[in-house]
């Protein structure tokens, strides 16, 4: 597998697959590596993509890996260990199991890991009914007991977000940060019931979580539990390349980490484009496949570039 392509997109989810999908109609030579480990498979629908709601999340891969496939755009299972620049404008892929490729420009397209607190049975159920999302899950769980376990000094902004869809918000302070004087005032007065203690785990029957079971051994019942995740990037073999991850903030505190670019997708390693969760952990589906077209177009612009002096040069030489 030494063949060398204009794009290498590393990451076959939304964002990788429309990028893929513009740069091969563009009549680029495009591979895409995809490892086959989607941030959103335990889910069972993607919400908020106009035309596609409620759209398992791997049917929605399966009809972007044909479309790519349409335009002669290539897929491969793999994950990418390294890239490194090998010489002018040019990239050096390798995968796990050795193989390697080349590229004259990268679009990484990895997305993140979702970095759980450590509470007995929130990962089994996570994406499931242990939600973090009310914009992509509120609606489902809409007018039911729901549960904010208190793990950031996010959570009274959560509690206040799911309030938005159920009136049945219980705010679980879990030994966490304790809420300021104004802050249970906001509660209050958006019905939000504040309970102390530390969360011992989660109440499952049948496959379906029933509630909360603080260490005291008293049981909330409750429909979903919403919970602070951390936002790791999926890019630690992007150091081959110089390459690292900058602290992602939101109202003053760290929420994750992503691969600093522009407005564009570009980074600062030139020839390398980033887009979807692994530069932005807020970005939902249908914003990554956007990210993703952007970053292709602006690629590909570059690429335009480059084979334009390369031909100027070549006529002048002759």
């Amino acid at each position: 597998m030494d063949d060398s392509y204009d794009v290498v997109v590393i990451g076959g989810g939304a964002a990788g697959l429309s990028g893929a999908l513009t740069l091969s109609r563009a009549r680029r030579s495009v591979l895409v590596i995809d490892a086959g480990e989607p941030r959103n498979a335990p889910a069972g629908h993607i919400h908020n993509y106009l035309g596609r709601e409620g759209t398992p999340p791997g049917e929605l891969l399966a009809i972007g890996r044909k479309e790519v496939a349409g335009y002669g755009g290539e897929i491969v299972t793999g994950t990418v260990t390294s890239a490194e620049k090998v010489g002018d404008g040019e990239f050096r892929v390798t995968l796990a199991d050795g193989r390697t490729v080349g590229a004259r420009r990268l679009l990484v397209t990895t997305g993140l890991v979702d970095v759980l607190p450590d509470i007995p049975g929130v990962a089994e159920r996570w994406g499931r009914d242990v939600l973090h999302c009310p914009y992509c899950h509120g609606w489902e769980v809409r007018d039911q007991p729901v549960g904010v376990l208190a793990g950031s000094p996010l959570a009274v902004h959560q509690a206040l977000m799911w309030s938005q869809w159920t009136d049945r918000v219980t705010l679980f302070l879990n030994d966490a940060n304790e809420p300021t004087g104004e802050e249970y005032e906001q509660l209050a007065a958006r019905g939000v019931a504040v309970i102390d203690g530390a969360v011992a785990g989660l109440e499952v029957r049948g496959d379906r979580l029933t509630g909360v079971r603080l260490r005291t051994g008293r049981v909330f019942p409750l429909a979903a539990v919403v919970v602070p995740p951390l936002f790791r990037a999926r890019a630690d073999f992007l150091t081959t390349l110089g390459l690292g991850t900058t602290e992602m903030e939101m109202a003053g505190h760290v929420i994750g980490t992503a691969v600093a670019a522009d407005a564009t997708g570009a980074t600062a390693v030139p020839g390398v484009w980033v887009a979807g969760n692994v530069a932005d952990p807020k970005a939902q589906v249908i914003v990554a496949a956007g990210a993703g077209l952007t970053a292709a177009a602006t690629l590909n612009a570059d690429l335009i570039a480059e084979d334009t002096r390369l031909a100027v040069a070549g006529a002048l030489s002759r």
